[in-house]
């Protein structure tokens, strides 16, 4: 089945079959639980939407995470406003972090994802060295150890939930080499 037609499947199913509950915008939403979908990756990016992207903006956050910047005030600089709402004064004033300075967006997924476990003080705080750096770590996983049925790595961390402007959608990731050569990848 071709990606889109998968994708278009599971919304029709989420519509037909989900349950409306509220959520913290305040709008809602319809849900189905637990349901998937599977795209090769190989040769194709797995994009969901129906709408058309903001491409620079997509890579921008990824590079921002990858390097464990937490600070919005460098995504706005390349162009890229997804972080806006969400690190203004008001919404940090609004979930109690008072004592952060406008565009610090918290113990987000970028630092859980470079610096697990390491104590979050500010975006301008050299985290170096501190925490588990889990993109390094599945990255020598895949190299060294790519039978292991552990490459997981995760932006949920209890401890860390009031320290973010936003708390994470997409909470965890599980990596798979399958015949040593094929990459696998999924996320919840």
């Amino acid at each position: 089945m071709h990606p889109e037609t998968a994708y278009l499947d599971l919304l029709r199913r989420v519509l037909e079959k989900g349950s409306y509950q509220n959520d913290r915008t305040g709008i809602g939403c319809y849900s189905l639980f637990g349901d998937q979908i599977r795209f090769p990756i190989k040769d194709t990016f797995p994009l969901l939407t129906t709408k058309k992207v903001f491409w620079k903006g997509i890579v921008e956050e990824l590079l921002w995470f990858l390097k464990g910047d937490t600070n919005n005030k460098n995504l706005k600089e390349k162009g890229v406003h997804i972080w806006d709402g969400n690190s203004t004064r008001e919404f940090l004033d609004k979930t109690g972090l008072t004592h952060y300075k406008d565009d610090d967006c918290g113990a987000i997924y970028s630092f859980q994802w470079t610096h697990f476990g390491a104590e979050y003080k500010d975006c301008n705080t050299d985290y170096t060295g501190k925490g588990v750096n889990q993109i390094d770590w599945i990255i020598n996983e895949i190299k060294t150890n790519p039978n292991s049925r552990r490459m997981m790595m995760s932006a949920w961390n209890p401890a860390d939930l009031k320290k973010m402007c936003l708390p994470p959608c997409h909470v965890s990731a599980q990596f798979h080499v399958r015949d040593g050569k094929y990459l696998s990848y999924v996320s919840a």
